[in-house]
């Protein structure tokens, strides 16, 4: 049985990735992939799908502050339904408004500089997204 969340930080230049057990809610990186479009991006998240034997998907969502969905909101929530259509795995969506302050907050407290942390960034973020998505689930 599948016991992987793969959860995503989707941005207009990249994917940040990063996956977790569901058994353990401790998340790891994984990968950030440069985007290619819509099409080839959900192909290339489907084979690490395959590959990491993934149950379940959760995409961050980044709600605008009143809490609408702006471009970058119905950009992630495209790739998340794709994504659902070609692989049939369940996409919860995850607010993720500051997932990329905080995860550059836990890198700088990590000892990583600026230059270093453009380099793991946004799976850091997919980290916090994959994180705030375990809280909820136990909080309900």
């Amino acid at each position: 049985m599948n016991s992987t969340v793969l959860g995503l930080d989707v941005g207009t230049r990249t994917i940040g990735v990063a996956q977790a057990d569901l058994r353990s809610a401790f998340p790891s990186p994984v990968c950030t992939l440069s985007r290619k479009g819509v099409k080839t991006d959900v192909l290339r998240l489907a084979e690490l799908c395959r590959t990491h034997k993934v149950a379940q998907i959760v995409v961050g969502m980044p709600y605008e502050l009143d809490g609408a969905e702006g471009r970058s909101a119905r950009l992630a929530r495209q790739v998340g339904e794709a994504l659902a259509a070609l692989t049939a795995l369940p996409v919860e969506y995850q607010d993720e408004r500051y997932s990329t302050v905080d995860a550059a907050e836990q890198l700088r407290a990590a000892g990583l500089d600026s230059r270093k942390q453009r380099e793991v960034i946004d799976q850091a973020a997919a980290m916090v997204i994959l994180s705030a998505w375990f809280r909820a689930r136990a909080a309900t």
